[in-house]
């Protein structure tokens, strides 16, 4: 599956008000992201960061969230993913070219 496959197909379970848009999503984003960080959180306290089969799909499955909820963000702004993917991986080629990809700011 490519990302516009996954973007349509994720677009069929969508089921927020046209008025939330870009906002619903923006906070589905960091929602499931921080319940991410929470469950990692969980296995430095817990095990060591000693991660078990049960642990990995766990945090896959908070990433599909997290996927949903960048897909969804995606098309409200009037982009596909596989645009965002590919600005993304531009970006970073430049900051690597000029050997800038460490530090901070979103203009390096």
């Amino acid at each position: 599956m490519n990302f516009t496959e996954y973007q349509n197909k994720a677009k069929e379970t969508s089921r927020y008000p046209e008025t939330y848009r870009v906002i619903y999503p923006a906070m589905g984003v960091s929602g499931e992201a921080g319940e991410i960080a929470n469950k990692v959180q969980k296995l430095m306290r817990d095990k060591n960061m000693i991660l078990e089969d049960e642990d990995r799909r766990s945090l896959a499955l908070e990433l599909g969230d997290v996927l949903w909820f960048i897909s969804a963000l995606a098309g409200d702004l009037g982009y596909d993913m596989e645009t965002i993917a590919k600005m993304n991986i531009q970006k970073l080629a430049d900051r690597n070219a000029r050997n800038v990809i460490g530090g901070s700011g979103d203009t390096r």
